[in-house]
């Protein structure tokens, strides 16, 4: 697993080979606590001598850094701001969207529209459509980023924190108040490298998983498309019908299964829960720190990167649980859109089967949505589980129907397992076992509840409980 925010793995015993020759390794005189404190004499208050020096260059390095260290965003476990600033730097002027690239877009989103009806029962949860550029893509995503990113880079500040004894935290309170800092800048600086990097490749809002922007937006983002379509050689008025084809169902699935987003993010939170924090690296940082580090945020920056010399903590996740619900639900989403969208153009786009297959070859070679997710959270969306999961949701829809294969996305326990994707006719034969003759789906979804303990007992009267549930 990729580790988030450039953080590295841990050795297999939690510790470097030479460690415990170094200053701050477990036979220097920092001892085995965290930070460099701790040792078989006890904390040295006199580790700190340039302690006040420090921090002043620190507060001057801030102040230097102007208005993307201060203002909203910019406290916290992870410096928003300097992320945005960091970005936006990084992707230089701003390109031109023409009106005529506009139109397109809101043409092809039409169109795209009336082709899903005849192949899911989700209505529309377009209202409105937009032609993004980077510069925009990264102001509308970055309140979604802070909901994803926050649980993750809590957790490793609290663990880190942990680490330290209790006598330490006591004496160090201004340099802990200055790692907090440094640490929100670290996360920050790096996730406005990954945007900065990301967003010239992303072709529409919704593609890293779930929809950015706001509630009914569909957005495309003409630069990279038109990048796309002249790599590819294919007509750029298909190439935008199939994007933009994505993108609507996106907004479908997410508006007709409106527990969806919320579900997402509370399994990225239970996923960070699981992060544990070997903070061993840390040894010598209180008496081995350069203070001219504090003056150039270039260093700054490289210390805080996971490269050679690096501070940052190395990083495991014992929930492996969490993970693979968090990566089985990213791809049945991904699945689902591509099996909708696949049966939507595939007769009436002439270039449909090639585009398909050039899609799939880019989850396959790490896309946007793959550079995201394990760039900033640590996350592989792996492409295998999403081909299975498109199969998966083309052989349910062909055996039992597009009404009864989306009434899935009724309830998130009604949704197939990571086990159901390597296994599509378990999942039919579920729903054929449990067919009541009700195309609907709705008897379906009763059943299932009450012998879950979810909804409502054997008794009829009790019935609407979890139909209203579903």
């Amino acid at each position: 697993m990729n580790q988030p925010f450039g953080f590295s793995a841990s050795d297999d015993d939690g510790r470097g080979d030479d460690r415990d020759k170094s200053p701050g390794g477990s036979d220097g005189p920092g001892g085995p606590g965290g930070f460099g404190f701790g040792g078989p004499g006890g904390f040295d208050p006199s580790q700190f001598g340039d302690l006040g020096k420090m921090i002043s260059q620190f507060g001057q390095m801030l102040g230097s850094m102007g208005s993307a260290m201060s203002g909203p965003g910019s406290s916290g476990p992870v410096n928003y701001q300097l992320a945005r600033t960091v970005a936006l730097q990084a992707l230089g002027r701003t390109p031109v969207v023409t009106d005529d690239s506009r139109t397109a877009a809101e043409e092809s989103v039409r169109l795209a529209e009336l082709w899903l009806d005849d192949t899911t029962v989700f209505p529309t949860g377009v209202h409105r459509t937009e032609a993004w550029t980077p510069q925009q893509w990264v102001e509308q995503s970055l309140p979604t980023w802070e909901k994803i990113c926050t649980p993750v880079a809590e957790q490793m500040n609290s663990a880190t924190k942990g680490a330290m004894p209790e006598e330490a935290r006591q004496i160090a309170g201004p340099l802990l108040g200055m790692l907090d800092q440094m640490g929100g800048m670290g996360f920050g600086m790096q996730l406005g490298q990954g945007l900065g990097k990301l967003a010239p490749a992303v072709l529409f809002s919704s593609e890293v998983g779930l929809p950015f922007g706001d509630d009914g937006v569909a957005a495309l983002c003409p630069t990279a498309i038109d990048a796309f379509a002249d790599e590819l050689e294919l007509p750029r008025q298909e190439v935008v019908v199939f994007l933009a084809a994505r993108e609507a169902a996106h907004l479908r699935l997410f508006a007709g299964a409106p527990w969806l987003r919320a579900r997402f993010l509370a399994t990225v939170e239970e996923y960070a829960r699981g992060i544990r924090v070997d903070t061993s690296g840390l040894d010598d940082l209180a008496s081995g720190l350069d203070p001219s580090i504090l003056q150039d945020p270039a260093k700054l920056q490289e210390l805080f990167s996971g490269g050679e010399g690096a501070i940052g903590p190395k990083v495991t996740n014992v929930n492996e649980a969490a993970l693979g619900r968090l990566e089985t639900l990213l791809a049945l989403v991904e699945g689902w859109v591509d099996a909708v969208v696949t049966a939507a153009v595939g007769d009436r786009l002439p270039s449909a089967d090639k585009l398909r297959e050039m899609w799939l070859r880019r989850r396959a070679t790490g896309g946007a949505a793959e550079q995201a997710f394990s760039t900033l959270v640590g996350l592989e969306l792996r492409p295998r589980k999403a081909r299975e999961a498109s199969e998966l949701w083309r052989r349910v829809g062909e055996a039992v129907g597009t009404e009864r294969r989306d009434a899935l996305w009724h309830h998130p326990d009604l949704l197939p397992v990571g086990e159901d994707l390597e296994n599509p006719a378990a999942v039919i034969d579920r729903l054929l076992d449990e067919s009541t003759g009700d195309s609907s789906g709705v008897d379906e979804i009763e059943r299932f509840l009450r012998e879950s303990g979810g909804g409502a007992g054997d008794d009829a009267s009790d019935s609407e409980g979890p139909q209203d549930t579903a």
